[in-house]
C-alpha cells in the first residue's frame, strides 16, 4: 500500500519559511516524479513544483520561483518544499503527490498524501 505522509505545516507571518517534508512509502521512490500541489478554500487544487526522479531536473510555478525550492532524499524517500518569503496568498492545503511521469497537471498524478495546512498571516 503505497502512503506519502506531509508534515511542516503551520501558522507563520508574511515573509517568514517554511519547510514542508513528504515520506512516501509502499513504492520504488526513485521511479516516481514527486510533486507539490496546493488547494486554497474555493479555489482547485494547482501545481506548485515538481522534481525528477534522479533529483537533477525541477519544475516550478511561476507565482513561487524565486521563493520555494523542491528537492528529494531518495536514500530516504523523501521530497522537501522549502518555502521562503511566504505570503499571506500562499495559505493553502499542500499536498505531496507522485507520478510515473513528468507532468504539472494533478489529474496525471498516481498517489497523494493526506495534506499539510500552511497560513501566513498579515
Amino acid at each position: 500500500q503505497v502512503q506519502l505522509v506531509e508534515s511542516g505545516g503551520g501558522l507563520v507571518q508574511a515573509g517568514g519559511s517554511l519547510r514542508l517534508s513528504c515520506v512516501a512509502s509502499g513504492l520504488t521512490f526513485s521511479s516516481y516524479a514527486m510533486g507539490w500541489f496546493r488547494q486554497a478554500p474555493g479555489k482547485e487544487r494547482e501545481f506548485v513544483a515538481a522534481v525528477w526522479r534522479g533529483g537533477g531536473i525541477t519544475m516550478s510555478a511561476d507565482f513561487v520561483k524565486g521563493r520555494f525550492t523542491i528537492s528529494r532524499d531518495n536514500a530516504k524517500n523523501t521530497v522537501s518544499l522549502q518555502m521562503n518569503s511566504l505570503k499571506p496568498e500562499d495559505t493553502a492545503v499542500y499536498y505531496c503527490a507522485g507520478a510515473a511521469g513528468w507532468y504539472r497537471e494533478s489529474v496525471s498524478y498516481d498517489y497523494w498524501g493526506q495534506g499539510t495546512q500552511v497560513t501566513v498571516s498579515s
